[in-house]
C-alpha cells in the first residue's frame, strides 16, 4: 500500500517546486541585457553636424562639417562620416581636407580619417596649389601636421609624386616623403 501512494506526493513535490522557482523568477526584477560588443552601440548620434574652432592665440580659425557623427562611450571615440575640415590662419594657405570617414580620439588631439582622403594646401586661385590622395590619414590639428604611411599621390602644378608615407607640417608647408617616391612632369 506504500508503493501505490509514494508515486503521487512526489508528482505533486516536483510540480510545487517548480512553481516555486517559476512564482520566484517572475518577481524579480528582470535582468539587464548587456550587448557584449558595446563598442558597436553609440551613446548618441548626430547628422549635419558643423562647427567651428577658433584659436585666437595663432590667428586660426577650424571648420569642419560631417554627414553622421556617433558616439561610443565605451572607447570614448567619436566616428565621423563624409567629413569636411578647413583650416584657415593669417598668412599661411588654406588646409582642406575631405574623407569618407573620421575617428576623433583623445579628445580631438588625434583625427584619423578613411576612405578616399584629399588634401589640398593653398587656394585654387594660387598657382602654388599642392593636392594629395591617399586612403588614410593622421591629422594632428594642433601641431597642424597631417601623416599617412599608405601610399599618397602628391600633385603640385606639372609634378606628380607618388610615394609610400609622408607627412605635411602646415606652418612650414615641408612635405616629407618616407619610401618609394617617384616623380614625374606632366606637361599640359
Amino acid at each position: 500500500m506504500i508503493r501505490r501512494l509514494l508515486p503521487g506526493p512526489v508528482i505533486i513535490l516536483a510540480i510545487l517546486v517548480l512553481f516555486t522557482f517559476w512564482l520566484d523568477q517572475s518577481i524579480q526584477q528582470p535582468k539587464k541585457r548587456y550587448d557584449t560588443d558595446q563598442t558597436k552601440n553609440p551613446d548618441y548620434v548626430i547628422e549635419n553636424l558643423s562647427g567651428i574652432q577658433m584659436v585666437y592665440a595663432q590667428a586660426a580659425e577650424r571648420h569642419f562639417t560631417a554627414k553622421i557623427l556617433k558616439h561610443y562611450p565605451v572607447t570614448n571615440v567619436s566616428a565621423l562620416e563624409h567629413v569636411h575640415f578647413t583650416h584657415n590662419q593669417t598668412n599661411e594657405p588654406t588646409l582642406k581636407i575631405n574623407a569618407d570617414s573620421a575617428e576623433l580620439s583623445k579628445g580631438n588631439e588625434d583625427i584619423y580619417l578613411f576612405g578616399n582622403v584629399n588634401v589640398v594646401r593653398g587656394d585654387e586661385a594660387n598657382k602654388d596649389i599642392v593636392t594629395m590622395v591617399t586612403d588614410s590619414l593622421h591629422l594632428v590639428p594642433d601641431q597642424e601636421i597631417v601623416k599617412t604611411d599608405q601610399p599618397v599621390t602628391i600633385t603640385k602644378m606639372n609634378t606628380i609624386v607618388n610615394s609610400v608615407g609622408m607627412q605635411l607640417n602646415n606652418k612650414t608647408g615641408i612635405i616629407e616623403l618616407h619610401s618609394k617616391v617617384k616623380a614625374r612632369d606632366v606637361k599640359l
